[in-house]
């Protein structure tokens, strides 16, 4: 039986984590969408490394009424309109919080909702629990993703490309599978547009089975 703290071979990182650069990512929210599939999150906490890859991500354009930036700047919604690669945080419906990556250039409000991961460093679980729902589970969703990674408004605005930042964004550690899209879910306005996208087969994806067609 292999060992508590080690994880299953399809989810270690395989070594250094090299840091993205605002450089290296897309000035355009859906570009960016798909460019963050297969790249890693991570967060430095004090008690240790939490990164997870990212495997599924919701397009928010510019325009979208479905988005959170859509009636203008507030002070809730600002980090939306920093430069690409800032953290946008927010509480949903009391409940969860959500991650989100910043995608214009400053002033644009936009951003991509990180939906789903698979988890990499930091995660060492008994062996029971890791074969069971709670393993399969974890970071699966939005909501999950942020609790797996203990991401709350603590980590709103932070830059995600920064070298002092403790929630950063780094490059692939494997290659990406093919990647395919969808509606996004849970939406009342603009939802039919094809702005959800992730990894094909693989079974982190959040959401109904029935909607990944593309």
């Amino acid at each position: 039986m292999p060992s508590a703290s080690k994880l299953p071979a399809q989810f270690e990182t395989g070594g250094r984590l090299c840091r993205l650069t605002r450089n290296e990512l897309p000035v355009d929210t859906v570009t960016l969408a798909r460019y963050l599939i297969g790249k890693v999150i991570v967060h430095d906490t004090a008690h240790g490394r939490l990164s997870g890859r990212i495997v599924e991500t919701e397009a928010y354009p510019v325009g979208d009424a479905a988005g959170h930036a859509f009636r203008g700047r507030t002070p809730r919604n600002g980090s939306l309109f920093l430069e690409r690669g800032y953290s946008y945080v927010y509480l949903a419906y009391g409940v969860s919080y959500c991650l989100n990556v910043s995608s214009e250039r400053a002033g644009v409000g936009a951003g991509v909702l990180l939906r789903s991961i698979e988890p990499l460093d930091g995660f060492e679980l008994a062996d029971d629990i890791r074969q069971g729902k709670l393993w399969r589970d974890m970071g699966r969703g939005p909501g999950r993703l942020t609790k797996a990674l203990q991401v709350d408004r603590r980590q709103d605005a932070l830059d995600l490309c920064s070298a002092r930042s403790s929630l950063w964004l780094a490059e692939a550690t494997r290659k990406t599978g093919p990647i395919g899209k969808s509606v996004r879910i849970g939406l009342s306005r603009e939802a039919d547009r094809l702005l959800r996208f992730y990894e094909r087969g693989n079974e982190r994806i959040s959401g109904p089975k029935r909607l990944l067609k593309k």
